[in-house]
């Protein structure tokens, strides 16, 4: 790695640890943007996409939670709208059990920021 690319990642690293709580409330500010109308989200938030309501009336859940939706989904029916705005791409597995795990093009390109 050269120099500049290394103070360059160095630069980056201390813009995200620095400013971690203002870019982790932009990404889900944009996550909600894009996500509150689904049906899973809309329970909750009525359409809205107030960080303080999703703190508020969205749980922490599990995957046991998630599986009817993406039963739904790995049996068919169009992904749009129930849990992601997105459609879906593809599905992994958790842990090598066979949860599926949705995946979207876009998760993809963020994570390769």
């Amino acid at each position: 790695m050269e120099t500049n690319d290394y103070e360059s990642g160095l630069r980056m690293l201390e813009e995200l640890s620095t400013n971690a709580r203002r870019i982790q409330g932009q990404l889900l500010g944009e996550i909600l943007t894009k996500n509150a109308g689904t049906e899973y989200l809309s329970r909750f938030l009525h359409g809205q996409n107030d960080k303080r309501l999703f703190r508020k009336n969205v749980p922490v859940v599990a995957y046991e939670d998630l599986k009817p939706y993406i039963d739904r989904i790995a049996n068919g029916e169009a992904s749009s709208d129930i849990l992601l705005a997105h459609p879906l791409t593809g599905s992994g597995t958790s842990g090598g059990q066979q949860n599926l795990i949705p995946v979207v093009d876009e998760t993809t390109d963020t994570l390769a920021m």
